[in-house]
C-alpha cells in the first residue's frame, strides 16, 4: 500500500486544466479549416476532385469556396493539392455546432454550439453511447474522456449503461442496416426530453460510407440531432468542448 501511495504521489496531478486553461493540442492535428476565398482559383476545382466524400463546395459561378465539415474526413488532401493556399487546416479543435447547416464553413469561420434552451437537464447530463457500426475510432476517443486525464465526470457528464438512466445518446458510426433498429429502439428507451449527439463524420453524414446501401448516412436523417461533433475521429478535446458548450459550461466563442 505504501508503494502505491508513493507512486501516486510521484505521478502528481494528471487531470488537464481545460476549460479553465487552453488545452495542449499537437501541431499535427487537423482542426478547423482555414479558407481564403480570395486566394481560390475558381476554375481549377482540384480540391473538389480529390475529396473522397464530396465535402468540398467549389467556388464557381460567383460562389465562394466552402467545406462541409459534416462530410469532411480531415484527410488534408484538399490542402495538399491546392496550389494557391486557399485551403489549409489549423489545429483549432473547436468544431461542434447545434445545426447541421452550420457545419458548412467558408472564410468567415464556424458558428460554434450554444447552450441548450431546455433547463430540465440542469448542469449535469448522462449519456448512453451507441456504436452504430463505426470503426471504433470515435468510440475510443469517447472512452478516453473517462480517464483521469480528462475526467469527464468532474463536469457532471457521465456515460451510463442503460438508456433508461440517460438523458440522451452519443451516436457513433454510419448507422448500419444491422444497427438501425437497435439505434431507434435505444432512442425510444430514453426518457423525454432526450438529446442526441452525433459524434464523428460517419454519424453525421455516413462519412466514407455515404450512400452505401448497407448503412443510413448516419443518425441525422433518422433522429433529431441536438449537437454535431465532426471529425474522423474527433479529438477528445473536440468532443469535450462540444458537450461543455451544450450544457453551458463554455459560452465564449
Amino acid at each position: 500500500m505504501l508503494k502505491i501511495l508513493a507512486a501516486r504521489f510521484q505521478q502528481g496531478f494528471r487531470t488537464i486544466g481545460f476549460p479553465d486553461k487552453p488545452p495542449t493540442i499537437p501541431d499535427r492535428l487537423r482542426g478547423l479549416p482555414v479558407i481564403r476565398p480570395d486566394q481560390c482559383r475558381q476554375s481549377c476545382q482540384l480540391c473538389a476532385d480529390v475529396c473522397p466524400t464530396g465535402a468540398i463546395i467549389p467556388g464557381v459561378n460567383g460562389q465562394k469556396l466552402q467545406i462541409d465539415l459534416g462530410r469532411c474526413l480531415f484527410c488534408g488532401a484538399c490542402a495538399e493539392v491546392c496550389q494557391t493556399g486557399a485551403v489549409s487546416f489549423s489545429n483549432d479543435p473547436r468544431l461542434a455546432v447545434r445545426q447541421r447547416e452550420d457545419l458548412v464553413v467558408g472564410g468567415s469561420g464556424i458558428k460554434l454550439a450554444k447552450e441548450l434552451d431546455c433547463k430540465m437537464f440542469g448542469r449535469s447530463i448522462q449519456f448512453r453511447q451507441v456504436s452504430a457500426g463505426g470503426c471504433n475510432g470515435c468510440e475510443v476517443d469517447i472512452n478516453v474522456l473517462t480517464t483521469v486525464v480528462f475526467d469527464l465526470s468532474r463536469f457532471g457528464i457521465k456515460i451510463v449503461a442503460s438508456p433508461r438512466h440517460s438523458d440522451g445518446l452519443l451516436i457513433t458510426g454510419p448507422v448500419t442496416s444491422n444497427m438501425k433498429s437497435a439505434t431507434l429502439d435505444t432512442y425510444e428507451a430514453v426518457p423525454t426530453p432526450r438529446l442526441v449527439v452525433a459524434v464523428g463524420t460517419c454519424a453525421i453524414s455516413g462519412g466514407i460510407f455515404r450512400d452505401h446501401a448497407e448503412q443510413n448516412n448516419g443518425a441525422t436523417e433518422l433522429l433529431p440531432v441536438d449537437l454535431f461533433i465532426p471529425g474522423c475521429p474527433p479529438h477528445p478535446i473536440t468532443i469535450l468542448d462540444g458537450l461543455l458548450r451544450l450544457i453551458g459550461k463554455i459560452k465564449e466563442p
